[in-house]
């Protein structure tokens, strides 16, 4: 079976034969299932109007335990987005009443977000969903694939220098 990465390495075979291009295999896949993955996903988030960075931080904060509040720096740790980036997801929540944000009595320079009734219960209904269709994103795959996958891919964010120190929603 080939597919759209098997036709561009054909075409740079014909087109520039001395240069190895076989990263490309790799690459390319990984590359085609990050767009499928992303639009997928925030087709079921779109359900729950939210989109993903935002479900990313009230994931964040559900994975907190209750009360469900963080620091924004405490949530700049957890989750996979830059300053910037939350201050405007934050934003849009704080709107749509999933989350309050206050300065911290303690720490006047300190921010702490918290999950709202509302926040929470988006969240949770929006996480099941997620998980669901997840699942359904990797039914191509049995489990043990998936366990060779998620040793394979761990190996090669190592190898890219991902400490894991941020996490997925």
């Amino acid at each position: 079976m080939t597919d759209a990465v098997d036709r561009v390495l054909a075409q740079w075979a014909k087109e520039r034969p001395e240069l190895d291009v076989s990263p490309m295999a790799l690459i390319g896949r990984i590359s085609r299932a990050e767009a499928i993955l992303d639009r997928r996903i925030a087709a079921v988030l779109a359900e729950h109007e939210l989109l993903p960075g935002e479900f990313d931080l009230l994931a964040a904060l559900r994975r907190a335990g209750a009360p469900h509040r963080l620091t924004v720096g405490e949530m700049l740790a957890s989750t996979m987005v830059t300053s910037g980036a939350i201050t405007n997801r934050l934003n849009r929540l704080v709107a749509k009443g999933f989350v309050t944000r206050e300065t911290d009595p303690e720490n006047r320079r300190s921010v702490i977000v918290t999950l709202t009734a509302q926040g929470l219960a988006t969240v949770n209904v929006a996480l099941v969903r997620h998980v669901e269709n997840e699942r359904t994103l990797l039914a191509a795959l049995n489990d043990d694939e998936q366990s060779q996958m998620i040793g394979l891919l761990r190996k090669f964010l190592e190898g890219l220098g991902d400490g894991g120190d941020r996490q997925p929603g």
